[in-house]
């Protein structure tokens, strides 16, 4: 009745912005992401919790904000006669903050209930479970380069090459501390509202989505890099188009930008995304990781940096 997981975060290349049904928290459109290796979740969860109700105990405090959706996750696994569960979480990098942490959290969550209660159920019925909590979620499920999917049933996920199949380094630019304005749901729910772009953000999303994956397919560095911030910057237009517009960009974030571009003016294979938040991720080729990194790090405004390789799936990886 107790086991524990790990999940990475990840991060999406073609990204995924909108609902197409909000009851059931299902993606408007399809995504392709990269699973992280260095940052990481690590969740225990406790079906014989002793209190009268679940708890969260999140990086050592009490964390009720997130518990409604925690609780409603494991509702779905488990039935709501169940009785209260103990949960234990350690994240290794700013949460709520555009990192993707929600996903870790919750691919973590369902890898580990799953576990604990001995339910057996199979890596995409997981990943539905936890993309109907947090949409990204189900991607984290997976290692290396994923894609979901979406069907208007539920979601579909498959990771399109593994994570060693093509080493690629990414550089994680933290350029503010603390959780963001405006949450991720409140503000797509606010875009499809409001923003003259956002139609037109659905309609053209399988033709990145094709572009990108056989970017991927062939190891096409130049065509991944192109589709990729393409899709960034986008996403972040149809944010911006919202009334009232979303801006999670700081100085700090345009700084990074721009040093990506003198980079590929210099001849680097590099390009940058940003999710909804202030930092901005740098994805290189890892032969000139260690350069890549020193610039991104001198960047004026960036207060710290990470690095990392791509990853695997979410996993169990104890029973206590």
């Amino acid at each position: 009745m107790r086991a524990t997981a790990i999940a990475q975060p990840n991060i999406a290349l073609v990204k995924y912005w909108g609902k197409a049904d909000i009851l059931r928290n299902l993606p408007a459109v399809g995504s392709l992401s990269i699973t992280l290796d260095a940052l990481t979740t690590t969740m225990t969860v406790d079906l014989q919790g002793a209190g009268r109700a679940d708890e969260l105990i999140l990086n050592g405090q009490i964390n009720h904000k997130i518990m409604p959706r925690v609780s409603a996750c494991l509702d779905r696994l488990l039935g709501k006669n169940r009785g209260p569960a103990a949960i234990r979480s350690e994240c290794n990098f700013p949460i709520a903050a555009g990192l993707a942490s929600s996903a870790a959290a919750f691919a973590a969550l369902v890898v580990a209930t799953n576990a604990a209660a001995d339910l057996s159920l199979d890596k995409l019925s997981l990943a539905r479970a936890a993309g109907a909590a947090s949409g990204s979620a189900a991607r984290s499920l997976y290692g290396g380069f994923v894609e979901l999917s979406v069907t208007p049933e539920d979601i579909a996920v498959e990771s399109v090459v593994e994570e060693n199949a093509w080493p690629l380094d990414v550089i994680v630019a933290v350029n503010a501390h603390g959780p963001k304005a405006m949450s991720s749901g409140e503000a797509m729910q606010l875009s499809a509202q409001t923003s003259p772009f956002y139609d037109r953000w659905v309609k053209s999303q399988d033709v990145d989505l094709a572009a990108a994956r056989t970017a991927v397919l062939e190891r096409d560095f130049s065509k991944l890099a192109e589709v990729s911030e393409h899709s960034c910057l986008k996403m972040h237009s149809v944010m911006w188009g919202s009334r009232p517009p979303v801006v999670y960009w700081n100085a700090a974030t345009i700084a990074c930008m721009e040093s990506v571009r003198q980079m590929q003016c210099d001849g680097l294979d590099v390009f940058f995304t940003v999710d909804a938040g202030p930092q901005v991720k740098v994805i290189c080729l890892p032969e000139i990781a260690d350069e890549v990194h020193s610039i991104v790090r001198g960047t004026d405004g960036v207060l710290s940096t990470m690095r990392t390789a791509l990853g695997q799936g979410a996993r169990v990886v104890g029973d206590g």
